[in-house]
Formats: C-alpha cells, structure tokens, sequence
C-alpha cells in the first residue's frame, strides 16, 4: 500500500524531493508516479514533454527505492534521489530518439547516454523524457516537424523561449523540478528568461559535451557550446551542476569550481549593464534590471555602472556572430566553410575577450545584464530570419540581433545564471542574466540564491 505524500510534490524543488525520498517520507516510486500524473494532465495544451519513457522510469524509481532500502541513500552520492526529471531531446538517452527536431533522424538508433545525463542518473535522478527544442536547436522557439510546437505556459500565443523551449516551459508549468537543457545563443537563459524559472549556462568545458552533438557528427565537442541545468530554485541548479560537472572518465580528477566570492549580497560589486551597442532593449526589460539594481543598492551591495577595461561589447558581439554562424552551420547546404586563418583570427579575439573580462573580474564580482532584448514574444514561423521582427517599445526592431545579450557571456566561454526578476503588467515573466569570472560559477549561483532568499526574485 503506498504512503500520502508529506510534501506538495508539484511545488518541490529538486532537493526536497530528495530530501523526501532520501528519509523515507515518500518512495521513488510514488514521487515518479505524481510527476508522470502531471505531465500527462498539465502537457496537453503546451505540448513539452515529447518523448516518454514512462515505464523505464518507473522501473529506474524502484531501483531507487531497493538502493535506499540497502542503505544506499546518503546526500554525498545521491544528491538527486529519486528526483523525476526531463531532459532536452537533443541530449542522448539510450533507447530514445534524438532528432534535434529533424525528422530525417527520428529512426537513429540511440545506444549511450550523454554523459551529463549519465551523471544525473548516477546522483539519483530519474528520467522521464525528453522535451521539446526547434530544428537544429536554431531557434528562440520550440516547434518542428517532429513534435510540433511548444507554448508557453504564461501565454500559449507565445514562445517559451528556445532552443530549450520545451525543458522551460515543461519546470515552469510544475511538472518537473529539474531539467537538463543546452546553451550556444542563449538556448538555457533565453527559455529561463521567457518562462520565469532559474538557468545556468556553465563555463566552457566544466560539463561534457559527449552526448550531445548534431546527428551524425562524433568526436572535437562544439566551441562555446555548453549543456545545463534549468530548475525552479537556483540551490537545484547548484546540485545538478556538482552532479555533472568534471572532465571525462579516465581525462582527471573530478572538477573544483572556484569557491563563492561572498555569502551576502552587501559584500558583493556589482556592474549593471542594461544597454547593448549591436541590439534594442525594452523598457520593461531595463526598468525590471533597474529596480534590481537598486533593491541591490538598499541592501548594502556595492552597484557600478561602469568599470576600467570594460570590453568593446560591439566588436565582441560582431566576432562571436562569425564564430556562431560558422559552427551552427557546418554541414548544412550552400553554408560557406570559414577558412583556417580566419577561425584561427576568431579564438585570437576570443582570448583577447577573455582576458579582458578577467580584468573586469578583479574590479566587480558579478556583472548583470539582460538575458534577452524582450520578455516572450508571439509565435513567428516566418523561416527567414532577416525577416523577422520583434516588437521593442512600438517599434519593429531586428531579430536575430538578440543574440547579442546572451553572447555577452558566451563568446569569453564565461559562466552566466538566468533568475526570474520581474514580470510585466501582461504577467509575462522577466529574468536577468547574472555573470560571473571563468570557473566562478559557484559565484554567479550563489548571488541567485542569495537574491531569491531575500524575496528579489519571482520564480514561477
């Protein structure tokens, strides 16, 4: 006979789930079984959760509980204990597809885990399925061919954002707790951004790509390319991190971020940036950034808005938009190849960037800024990019230019944390795009957690 669960299962986050099926409240099983309940009710109208895997996930959760049973149940190991959890499709599960939303491999067979989702599943994380992302991940929505269109859960005009549109909308509608998205142009902290939970791009290279790469394609991991964490608390995207972070099996010794600068938000310096050379911002964007700023300001933080060395934003933006068009187009037809001397100009700039930013890193702490140009827009199926606009304060503005915010810390190979902040008067969500030093991620999580513990956040 199975137990009344003690705790609100659709309001836990990952680590009181945990912590739930770790002290026997309630069993693997039974926390599987509601978040399965969820997805099936609350999924038929965003369309999220493409991919189920509903008995091998039940299956996984009564592993979980004869593991516990025997003893096996401590935090260090097993952080995640029977945490039901989705990830993105374009993240290798054995036995499931990925097609990276392109019906020509929905057939590919699929024989290994991703590494990341691997280490999730060694933390005690349960697999549910997987969840919606737009073809070739090229996109700040999430439709395709293969599963359709994915709404956001705040307006189902609009988009939950993209490429992890699906792993957003799927934590903010409270069916899971926990997602495992990925992040090139924004794809974790644009999806965060428009559906009002917490992201984690993490610094370059601290998680394994292995698992998630372009059908087909095996071998270098994609340059600037990261998978991560999207959850309703910035504490979980912590414990995820920790469970995924770390070179690959037999390469080292398991990774050690750098320690949290600070554990109170007046002991931090902060720099603001709300404005961005190569792209419009909109006014309830910068106000929703602004007010942060000075809530920060009253409780004691130390908020700058310019410091020495500041990098040239533009002719960043302009260098990482060569860089990211000549990866997200390797292959595709009619794509002209970038020549090795260029490439080699690239990573020069690239380098010239990162060392720049570790200069503004010895003045500040954190740097905020925008995740994205606009809160969630309407739905646009217009193929062409350089058609497409985006309505910014009445005025029809560029939309492909908003990658700019999110390249900000992409192109340095920076860390950078999505937390939702405001929302507007249409009670769409607003994040903020929280940056920190190379291999600091603990600090950029730790100011997320720190503005959430004192009411600065508005999670969904």
């Amino acid at each position: 006979m199975t137990t009344q669960p003690t705790i609100d299962l659709a309001r836990a986050s990952a680590a009181e789930t945990a912590l739930a099926v770790r002290t026997g409240a309630i069993s693997a099983l039974e926390a599987c079984d509601a978040a399965i309940a969820r997805i099936e009710k609350g999924d038929r109208e965003i369309n999220a959760v493409v991919v189920r895997d509903f008995d091998r996930a039940r299956a996984a959760a009564k592993r979980v509980d004869a593991q516990r049973a025997k003893g096996a149940n401590d935090r260090q190991h097993h952080p995640l204990m029977g945490v039901p959890m989705t990830v993105k499709e374009s993240n290798d599960v054995a036995g499931l597809p990925t097609t990276w939303g392109m019906a020509a491999f929905k057939d590919l067979a699929i024989k290994e885990d991703a590494v990341a989702v691997a280490r999730l599943k060694d933390a005690g994380a349960v697999i549910l399925g997987k969840t919606n992302a737009p073809v070739a991940l090229a996109d700040w929505q999430a439709v395709n061919p293969v599963y359709g269109r994915t709404l956001n859960p705040h307006d189902h005009a609009r988009s939950p954002g993209g490429s992890s549109g699906g792993a957003a909308a799927a934590v903010a509608a409270r069916m899971v707790s926990l997602e495992l998205g990925s992040d090139i142009g924004g794809s974790i902290r644009v999806p965060a951004h428009m559906c009002g939970v917490f992201g984690h791009k993490p610094t370059y290279g601290i998680v394994p790509l292995k698992g998630h790469g372009f059908p087909g394609t095996d071998g270098a991991e994609v340059p600037i390319a990261a998978v991560g964490p999207i959850a309703r608390t910035a504490e979980d995207l912590e414990i995820a991190l920790d469970a995924m972070a770390g070179p690959l099996p037999g390469v080292g010794m398991k990774l050690d971020l750098k320690p949290a600068r600070h554990a109170n938000l007046k002991d931090h310096r902060v720099l603001v940036l709300d404005e961005h050379p190569a792209c419009k911002t909109a006014s309830a964007v910068r106000d929703a950034l602004n007010n942060l700023a000075g809530a920060l300001d009253e409780a004691g933080a130390d908020v700058v808005r310019k410091v020495d060395g500041l990098p040239d934003l533009a002719k960043a933006h302009a260098a990482y938009g060569q860089m990211l068009i000549a990866i997200t187009t390797r292959g595709a037809p009619g794509a002209k190849p970038i020549d090795a001397h260029a490439w080699m100009e690239l990573i020069d700039e690239q380098y010239r960037l990162m060392r720049a930013w570790a200069h503004v890193f010895k003045d500040v702490d954190v740097v905020l800024t925008p995740p994205f140009g606009v809160p969630a827009f309407p739905h646009d199926d217009n193929p062409n990019w350089g058609e497409r606009t985006l309505m910014i304060d009445g005025a029809k503005t560029p939309y492909g230019v908003q990658v700019a915010w999110p390249g900000v810390a992409t192109f340095p190979n920076l860390p950078a944390t999505a937390a939702p902040i405001a929302k507007t008067k249409e009670g769409l969500p607003i994040g903020v795009q929280i940056m920190a030093g190379a291999y600091e991620d603990r600090t950029s999580l730790m100011f997320a957690k720190l503005l959430q513990q004192v009411g600065l956040t508005a999670a969904t």
